[in-house]
């Protein structure tokens, strides 16, 4: 990777809200290789400038086509991503998976 691309990449994870990537070294994140956690983290924690951040970066169909391939994701950030893509929720992997596991009853 050359540096002004590792510049841009620091650059980048350095905008978003600093509560998302808590639990990670932001120093080791790449947004290359590692944007379905990127991604799955701003949809489902992130706030409207993140949001924005994420679209600046990866463009809204980008997002849309690794979010179909999650397995699972919150049900808020899942209607969200579906609304805003104007994609049906079937689509969506999480969404398919989540229909085929049966829940409990709560007696």
């Amino acid at each position: 990777m050359d540096l002004s691309k590792k510049i841009k990449n620091t650059e980048y994870i350095n905008r978003f809200s600093s509560y998302l990537f808590w639990d990670v070294d932001k120093n080791e994140l790449n947004m290359d290789n590692h944007a379905p956690y990127i991604i799955k983290r701003v949809l489902e924690y992130g706030q409207l400038a993140d949001w924005n951040l994420l679209c600046e970066y990866y463009t809204l169909p980008g997002i849309t086509i690794r979010a179909k391939e999650f397995k699972e994701l919150e049900s808020r950030a899942l209607s969200y991503i579906s609304v805003v893509s104007n994609t049906p929720i079937n689509q969506f992997r999480c969404y398919t998976i989540q229909q085929s596991n049966p829940k409990h009853l709560n007696f």
